[in-house]
């Protein structure tokens, strides 16, 4: 039995059953039909929503949906409680990326920045993509999803992840000691150098500079260790604990403690590190690494493997935990290198990412003892003088940081986007960079480039 077309003239078909046939009948369909208009979201449960979306998805949101939420997502309340949320709640709000340098500056000037979660995700099937921003940079450190940039005269705050920098810094000396961190007490962000005096009578002097509109270098009480007793001269930023942390060694044949700065209260401390065995090599040096938001050391062990430590509760000796054993594989081990693994991130699953003393990164399994190595791709870096990021040896100076929405405005300082102007003006003659693990090169100052 056919079935005929329905009249649209005939009032005596229902409404309710009645087969649309065309697109005109739709608006009169609808107004038949709807009765409610669409429900309005409170406010406050936008703002729910939203802290509940990652930064980078939020940068993206920001300029594309509405004044309002552009004006929310914009606010320094919004950025804090977000941070907030992701470092206690739910760290996948805020990637976890590393950026990274060469201490050949004069032939790598760009500072690259790539995905943690992606050389775990990707392994080995896929290789991790670098991205890279133009400019002959140190990384003096990271903190909140800021990072702090030195060019030898001047010092800027840059978020990679919104693409905002702060104006430039003057420093004007040379520094060896130095260190960027958060005083959670006070909300204050700030800068530490030990910089060279200027003077015929030598000695150096220790500074802090207190990021806001009106603040100005502070000098503080002197720095108690010379740069040859530190094995990191750039300090170590501790999240949650406001402080800075150094590696110190005696007579490089021994290490002692760990030489804190509470910037909260601007004064030192140190405590031991967990012991060794008294026959284990001491000429072979730890490396400090952040795991979980607490301080991790890595030692070599009877020349046979490496053992991890995490201090459960910061500046107790007595909380230091040994989390694994790593045996030595042949790709691992470098003969001229002094030092251990690095400890650099781990996976709620107990994958581990480190930095081999061959210059490899190798994901560790501390479940079943595997290892790999993840392929990362730096060919966007466009240097063909330096080897790819995953065959080792360049150099390489790394920094993890999280992804965030911190705005260097947020307290009080002129901001700009990185893909608007330039940051740092190139200078015009060649100048000595003292470098973090000093190492002194000679540089011209180029420009971060667009973020991506």
């Amino acid at each position: 039995m056919k079935r005929g077309p329905i009249p649209d003239d005939d009032d005596s078909v229902a409404r309710k059953g009645k087969v649309v046939t065309t697109t005109e009948e739709w608006p009169e369909l609808l107004r038949c039909t709807t009765t409610k208009p669409p429900p309005i979201l409170l406010d406050e449960l936008i703002e729910e929503i939203l802290l509940r979306i990652p930064a980078r998805s939020l940068v993206r949101l920001r300029n594309s949906v509405c004044s309002s939420w552009r004006t929310l997502i914009s606010s320094s309340r919004f950025a804090k409680d977000h941070l907030r949320r992701s470092m206690a709640v739910d760290p996948a709000l805020t990637d976890p990326r590393i950026a990274y340098y060469s201490s050949w500056q004069k032939y790598y000037p760009v500072i690259g920045v790539f995905s943690v979660r992606s050389v775990f995700e990707n392994r080995p099937h896929e290789s991790t993509k670098v991205v890279a921003y133009e400019g002959r940079l140190l990384i003096i450190g990271s903190c909140n999803g800021l990072l702090c940039l030195n060019d030898n005269e001047r010092a800027m705050l840059w978020n990679p992840c919104t693409g905002f920098t702060s104006q430039p810094l003057e420093i004007g000396r040379i520094f060896y000691v130095c260190g960027f961190g958060y005083d959670h007490v006070n909300d204050k962000y700030k800068l530490f150098l030990v910089e060279k005096k200027i003077e015929k009578s030598g000695g150096s002097v220790t500074r802090i500079f207190t990021f806001g509109p009106k603040s100005t270098w502070r000098t503080i009480q002197d720095f108690p260790y010379n740069e040859d007793t530190l094995m990191n001269t750039a300090g170590l930023f501790v999240s949650g604990t406001g402080t800075l942390n150094w590696l110190l060694c005696s007579g490089r044949t021994s290490f002692v403690a760990v030489l804190s700065l509470d910037l909260v209260k601007e004064t030192y401390s140190q405590f031991p590190l967990p012991s060794r065995d008294s026959d284990d090599a001491l000429c072979v040096f730890p490396r400090l690494g952040i795991l979980r938001g607490c301080l991790a050391v890595c030692y070599e062990t009877k020349q046979t493997h490496w053992t991890l430590w995490m201090m459960k509760e910061y500046g107790v000796p007595q909380s230091w935990t040994r989390l694994a054993i790593i045996p030595h594989h042949p790709l691992l081990v470098n003969p001229r290198s002094s030092y251990a693994l690095e400890p650099m991130y781990m996976l709620k699953n107990d994958v581990l990412l480190v930095l081999s003393p061959s210059g490899k990164f190798v994901l560790c399994n501390l479940n079943d003892g595997s290892i790999d190595f993840p392929s990362i791709d730096s060919s966007a870096a466009g240097i063909p003088q330096l080897p790819p990021l995953s065959h080792g040896p360049g150099g390489w100076i790394f920094h993890i940081y999280h992804e965030s929405l911190v705005s260097p405005s947020h307290f009080g300082l002129p901001t700009c986007s990185s893909s608007q102007i330039r940051l740092f003006k190139p200078t015009l003659s060649l100048k000595p960079i003292h470098l973090v693990n000093n190492i002194s090169v000679e540089s011209i100052t180029l420009l971060p480039g667009d973020v991506k």
